[in-house]
């Protein structure tokens, strides 16, 4: 890619970033885009912490800033040049470090803005101590970007915590080699690399003995999990995992539907512990537009795996991903997507308005449908996202469910909130302290997007 600096070994430093600074003991961060991000973030913090750095709150005023970016739409670059201008505003002498999908995309854009003194895309996470203090003691900046496509191994950055959460993220492998016509993270994670299951198991094991009952698995293309690996896939580490002691819940990332095959069913049918909750990006349910997008699979071959799915696990949670306004699409197109999202009868919705991205096939075709239409379109979705969320939290009232509690309501002193393992999101009132734990709850009614319930022991 034209701005990424393409070197195995080498640094690059960059000209004309005046200033020679002390050593800093204090550092914050923040972190755009997905669980892959904020997993790779939380390895980086205890790297920091592991060298005697203070971590601080973004907004405070720090030593060093991480900017952990993401780049999968032009609102996520505008957002993560944002927060490189706020934390120079912050502190201009701290050292501000650019991570991440935008910096992998763009290195030389994000080493021009000001204050940036480190540019490290998505690899060298476990020199980024070492990085930041040759560019204190040298006053040079750098940056530190290869190649992705040249990249063969999963970069193992391991965890033993999940800071300010009771459900913990575990990332298990990285890249993707599909290649959809609008999505630029295959040119900045690379391709399919998995995580040693050896590697996987001990820091689940960690994250268990650390009190976390519940883990979710993530990855940039989560179901390729071990097609690089030896005597290994999802399945068998999804058992492996599942034997852990203290561990309750095994929660998946998001699944390509066209890798859900009959074996992997069959593998995780009587895995209790994996939760019956699948999200299964749809993106369109348009044939026409399926194509244009490069999808590897028609909506025949989707609701055959939904239906396979839900022979199985007849109450199980299907969530997805569903994009408005992607070039070409017409008005009969849009309404075949919306119809087959009915049929689908998901659990919830995700629904973006497509973004333009360059280097991206789609960037270029034509025609490019209106900023309006798309916004309409969105909304359109966004309302039937609701009634089907709604129409599927109706078959649980009366149930009694296990319900992990995370935090109490923002509002209520005496009210909590969690996830059942359909990942319905549960409200309760209790006297005592419930986090962290995971009780019966007899719920009651839908109210908005979650449902009221009542603890029962």
């Amino acid at each position: 890619m034209r701005d990424n600096w393409n070197s195995r070994d080498n640094d690059a430093n960059c000209e004309g970033f005046p200033g020679q600074f002390e050593t800093g003991k204090e550092v914050g961060f923040y972190t755009l885009g997905c669980k892959v991000n904020q997993y790779d973030t939380q390895a980086i913090i205890e790297q920091f912490r592991a060298r005697g750095y203070s971590v601080v709150d973004f907004d405070q005023k720090a030593d060093i800033y991480v900017i952990n970016t993401c780049t999968v739409t032009n609102l996520a670059d505008r957002k993560s040049r944002q927060m490189i201008r706020k934390a120079h505003r912050a502190n201009p002498d701290a050292v501000i470090v650019v991570a991440g999908c935008f910096a992998q995309r763009a290195a030389y854009e994000a080493a021009k803005i000001p204050g940036v003194k480190l540019v490290l895309g998505t690899q060298y996470r476990n020199e980024i101590v070492d990085l930041i203090e040759m560019v204190q003691k040298t006053g040079r900046p750098m940056i530190k970007v290869k190649d992705i496509m040249d990249s063969k191994d999963f970069e193992d950055t391991p965890i033993s915590s999940y800071q300010g959460r009771t459900r913990a993220i575990l990332k298990i492998q990285e890249g993707c080699n599909q290649f959809c016509s609008y999505c630029i993270i295959p040119y900045t994670r690379g391709p399919i690399r998995s995580r040693q299951a050896h590697d996987v198991l001990q820091e689940a094991n960690r994250l268990a003995e650390a009190g976390y009952k519940e883990i979710v698995l993530t990855g940039i293309h989560l179901a390729s999990y071990g097609t690089d690996l030896e005597g290994v896939n999802l399945v068998s580490l999804l058992e492996d995992i599942s034997a852990i002691h203290g561990l309750a819940r095994v929660r998946l990332g998001s699944l390509e539907p066209n890798f859900i095959n009959d074996d992997f069913i069959d593998g995780i049918r009587d895995l209790i512990k994996v939760c019956r909750h699948f999200h299964i990006p749809l993106q369109s349910g348009s044939d026409a537009t399926l194509k244009r997008m490069n999808r590897k699979y028609t909506t025949l071959e989707y609701a055959e795996t939904i239906e396979k799915i839900r022979n199985s696990f007849p109450d199980a949670a299907i969530t997805t991903d569903v994009m408005a306004g992607f070039p070409g699409e017409t008005e009969n197109e849009f309404q075949e997507s919306t119809e087959f999202v009915k049929q689908m009868e998901f659990s919830r919705l995700h629904v973006f308005q497509y973004s333009p991205r360059e280097g991206t096939p789609a960037a270029k075709m034509a025609p490019q449908v209106p900023a309006a239409e798309k916004e309409e379109r969105s909304r359109r979705l966004i309302e039937i996202g609701h009634q089907l969320a709604e129409r599927y939290m109706e078959r649980f009232v009366n149930r009694i469910e296990k319900v992990y509690f995370e935090q109490k309501c923002p509002d209520f002193s005496d009210c909590y909130e969690g996830y059942t393992q359909h990942y319905i999101r549960v409200v309760v009132k209790s006297s005592e302290d419930i986090r962290g734990l995971i009780p019966d709850v007899h719920l009651e009614k839908t109210e908005g997007d979650y449902m009221l319930g009542r603890l029962l022991n």
